[in-house]
């Protein structure tokens, strides 16, 4: 299959052309000579149009014909694209059972029909001849050379990514200013101490304060690192901050007041280190600073801010301090440059040197153009002295530090990418500054919207991952978080980056951000995607509402942020594929406009107090993901803290004509029947699955023997979630044959069920990368089967029963691949590591106990860690309901012994929890 070009001008054709074939290879439609004349026209007509675009994609400045051309040639697209699918959908709504040619050629047998469809292809190529000729009137020319192709192969994350982001105190020239920070934060004053950090965008100000806050946060009771939007929502600001403190979640509705007395009441009595990345206004700060109780406790606050006389006021106090960054040296500059394209400066090739000290230049020490530039370089593994000149010519004259100049050094690195890559790069705009972006999420909205496509018969979402992984090692993109593979789970956009995105969604009429109810009006009808952000503080009036006359059909995707009790509005975007939302917890989301969008390819609705739910969504089959609920915690980091969504999703017995349907999550496991349940194994494209059990049914073993029979029939099921379910599931999987053995790659179970002992089966799972489960005790044999599997990098397992008996985990190469271990069990006395066991392991965390039996000297001592000669971090939770003082400080006391004589000297992180006992 010939690769296809995805382009900000050109992705919806590629939708348009494929529609288009469909109704040329029809056989009925065929007899209907003339109107297949006429599509097969424009078809043709369109192509070319589509060749001229991308063409067009890498021009640097276009005259102002050929730009009016180009807008309107993909405006055209859309339109035409509107009236196909306002054909299928009227057709559609009258028999949702049969396919798309099918349900042409009914509709076409009427004599009236057929009058419409021809009179509208009529309408469409009389367009397409229009437009081709103002082309040629105009004398519009492409030019002629070659267009970068889409990525070939499978592009992985450059593996020197995470390793430049863990070192970057040290290649972005903050290693200094990280030490002295420290060392004025560390000390023994303890009188409350703010810190503001202030500088330019792109110098550093939020990796600085990430260092440190990294490296002081487990010496304080209390930590939060809170970033602020240029527009704060001041509420919402001060939840995350409860959020992350610990402490108890407010009504989204509390006034400011209510929320700032929590916050004061939890720090109140704790040593606490607050950091606020981004500040933008005094105004916020006087509102944020009323949380932070001056209670000599030796608390610590930062705050980067581009503004200084934001940093000042912020630091108005005797013990207060101003550092103010600056550019990177020159020395500085091109250790940064050379280590991200090489690997170190030795390697940079002589030839090279004299070109290197101008390109420097004119990134005149900011580190985020530095990376830019020299990413642009790495990701294509080019040390040719020809590509490196026409990186230094492309990037201007000046090398004066001004926001103007960083934004023309970005300029480059967009205009740098390919066209399908600069489609995806525009999309991460629909979200919020500051927001983390779930890198699953981005891949299945760009598959939804058409951007990715098939490449010589490889998977889309492995296409889609390579789109993802080449705008992170292009540094487009801050990775946030890593899986124990090394992938990206999350990422953000520098602020400096989102501005960008800005400019060029304006020129180009990518997507239009609603965030004031009285923009509403000026919509135009060539909106084609909203990011729609409010927030609404009137209860009473809380509901978005679009006048009847503004049409919205024209809209792709929709994302909603913010507060709403209702979303009715959904019924207006008739050709939507992606809705996404992230609404408020205690808001009303009405989804029964949603069984009416029948092209959606994509819905995710986040966690709210009360859905209400949709009448059918069974007839929405092109559906690809489903995601009507939302954890709102780390499942690896807060096994105990899920929280479900109320919504049960409802679905008629036609689950099992949902073919499209890859991903799904939220399927309730008992508010649907067993006969639906078993209609899981239909869908034989599924790929994840997230059930959720919020009671346990009386009909349990019945309901597991259908969900054991469905997920059996799952042959592409590569991710599999059980949240809530409770009891002992022995009888979840089948035993013979194993589940889905060759694909299953990731399988987390709920701590409230668990394994009597680990499941035979378990050792075919030769894909399974991340296990999370309990079992009631963990024998020798079980022991081997985890650790014959080959790719499992992360394992977190806890043990229900108590055992008198040491569990030893042998040498000789057994967890080949395990980096990540994380064991719950009531003594560490009795866990043994032998010598060559888990060669690869980086991070075991231990969760036990104080208060158990056991000699007094080895009480929470592991035997043997010595012997993980990879060992970087070692964690201990110590649950101490009841124990003493002095038992608390011994069990601490064991655990630093058992690293002390560790060659690699990792570091130790204990956290002495008073809440319960852990088993």
């Amino acid at each position: 299959m010939a690769q296809i070009m995805v382009s900000t001008y050109t992705g919806v054709m590629n939708f348009l052309l494929g529609k288009l074939a469909t109704l040329i290879m029809g056989e009925e439609f065929a007899k209907f000579r003339r109107l297949r004349k006429e599509v097969k026209f424009m078809s043709d007509e369109l192509s070319s149009m589509k060749d001229a675009l991308e063409s067009l994609a890498d021009v640097d400045e276009l005259d102002a014909q050929t730009k009016r051309w180009r807008d309107t040639v993909r405006e055209m697209s859309f339109d035409i694209e509107d009236i196909i699918d306002d054909f299928m959908l009227n057709n559609g709504e009258s028999n949702k059972t049969t396919g798309f040619v099918s349900n042409t050629i009914e509709r076409l047998k009427t004599l009236r029909a057929r009058h419409k469809i021809a009179g509208q292809i009529e309408e469409m190529r009389n367009l397409v001849i229009e437009t081709s000729a103002r082309r040629l009137r105009y004398k519009i020319d492409t030019p002629m050379y070659k267009v970068d192709t889409p990525l070939s192969g499978n592009v992985l994350i450059d593996p020197r990514v995470a390793t430049l982001y863990e070192t970057a105190a040290s290649l972005v020239g903050v290693e200094q200013p990280t030490n002295e920070l420290v060392k004025l934060l560390v000390n023994k004053d303890k009188n409350m101490k703010m810190v503001s950090i202030v500088g330019l965008g792109g110098l550093g100000k939020t990796t600085l304060a990430n260092l440190v806050y990294g490296r002081l946060k487990d010496q304080f009771n209390k930590c939060a690192f809170v970033p602020v939007s240029q527009k704060p929502n001041i509420p919402k600001l001060l939840q995350s901050l409860l959020s992350q403190l610990g402490s108890t979640k407010t009504s989204h509705d509390s006034e400011l007041n209510v929320l700032l007395d929590q916050l004061r009441g939890s720090l109140q009595n704790n040593r606490y280190f607050i950091v606020i990345d981004d500040l933008w206004d005094v105004q916020a700060w006087n509102v944020i600073k009323c949380a932070f109780p001056e209670n000599n406790l030796g608390s610590r606050v930062i705050v980067t801010t581009r503004i200084k006389d934001v940093a000042k006021v912020c630091c108005s106090h005797q013990y207060d301090h101003i550092l103010e960054m600056q550019p990177l040296s020159h020395k500085d500059s091109r250790k940064l440059f050379l280590h991200r394209i090489f690997g170190s400066e030795e390697a940079c090739p002589h030839q090279l040197t004299e070109v290197l000290v101008e390109i420097l230049k004119k990134c005149g020490g900011l580190p985020l153009a530095i990376i830019s530039i020299s990413s642009i370089l790495a990701s294509e593994g080019s040390n040719q002295k020809e590509r490196w000149e026409h990186v230094r010519d492309s990037m201007g004259s000046t090398s004066n530090l001004t926001l103007e100049r960083v934004r023309q050094i970005l300029n480059f690195s967009y205009k740098d990418l390919p066209p399908h890559l600069r489609t995806c790069f525009l999309y991460l705009g629909m979200y919020p500054e500051d927001n983390k972006i779930e890198r699953s999420n981005l891949e299945r909205q760009w598959m939804a919207e058409g951007f990715i496509c098939k490449e010589n018969g490889q998977d889309q979402e492995k296409v889609a991952r390579s789109y993802f992984n080449e705008l992170v090692n292009r540094s487009l993109i801050h990775p946030v978080d890593f899986d124990n593979r090394g992938s990206v789970k999350s990422c953000k956009v520098h602020d400096m980056m989102l501005d960008l995105i800005l400019i060029k969604s304006a020129e180009e009429n990518f997507f239009t951000i609603l965030d004031d109810p009285q923009a509403i009006t000026s919509l135009h009808c060539k909106t084609r995607r909203l990011s729609i952000r409010m927030q609404l503080h009137d209860p009473s009036n809380d509901t978005i509402v679009f006048p009847r006359n503004i049409s919205m059909s024209q809209v792709r995707s929709v994302m909603l942020f913010g507060n709403y009790s209702n979303i009715f509005f959904l019924s207006k975007f008739k050709f939507l594929r992606v809705l996404f939302t992230d609404i408020l917890e205690g808001f009303i989301a009405d989804l029964t406009g949603l069984c009416k969008l029948y092209h959606l390819r994509y819905v995710h609705i986040s966690k709210t107090h009360q859905y209400k739910r949709p009448i059918q969504i069974t007839g929405l089959q092109q559906l690809e993901t489903l995601h009507l609920y939302q954890p709102s915690t780390d499942i690896f980091q807060y096994t105990y803290s899920f929280q479900l969504c109320d919504l049960k999703i409802l679905l008629s017995d036609g689950i099992c004509k949902m073919k499209s349907l890859k991903d799904l999550a939220g399927f309730d496991y008992v508010g649907n029947t067993v006969e639906i349940i078993m209609g899981l194994g239909e869908l034989a494209n599924l790929r994840n699955l997230t059930l959720v059990c919020s009671t346990t049914p009386v009909d349990m073993e019945r309901r597991m023997d259908a969900l054991s029979s469905s997920l059996g029939r799952l042959s592409n099921l590569e991710d599999l979630l059980l949240i809530g379910m409770k009891g002992c599931i022995d009888g979840l999987l089948p035993v013979s044959p194993p589940p889905t053995p060759y694909c299953l790659q990731r399988l987390l179970l709920s701590p409230g069920c668990w394994f009597s002992s680990v499941p035979s089966w378990m050792v075919e799972l030769r894909n399974l990368g991340e296990l999370q489960c309990s079992v009631e005790e963990l024998l020798n044999d079980d022991i081997r089967i985890l650790a014959e599997l080959p790719v499992l990098a992360h394992l977190d397992i806890k043990i229900r029963k108590s055992i008198d008996k040491t569990i030893v985990i042998c040498g000789g190469g057994v967890f080949p691949a395990l980096k990540c271990f994380c064991i719950q069990l009531r003594s560490l006395a009795y866990l043994t590591f032998q010598v060559g066991s888990m060669p690869k392991l980086q991070n075991l965390k231990l969760k036990f106990n104080a208060c158990t039996t056991g000699s007094k000297q080895n009480r929470g001592r592991p035997e043997g860690v010595e012997h993980l000669l990879a060992l970087e971090k070692l964690s201990g939770e110590i649950y101490c309901k009841g124990a003493t003082e002095s038992s608390m400080t011994s069990e601490k006391y064991a655990l630093w012994n058992s690293i002390k004589k560790h060659p690699n000297h990792p570091r130790l992180g204990i956290k002495l929890l008073k809440y319960s006992d852990l088993l």
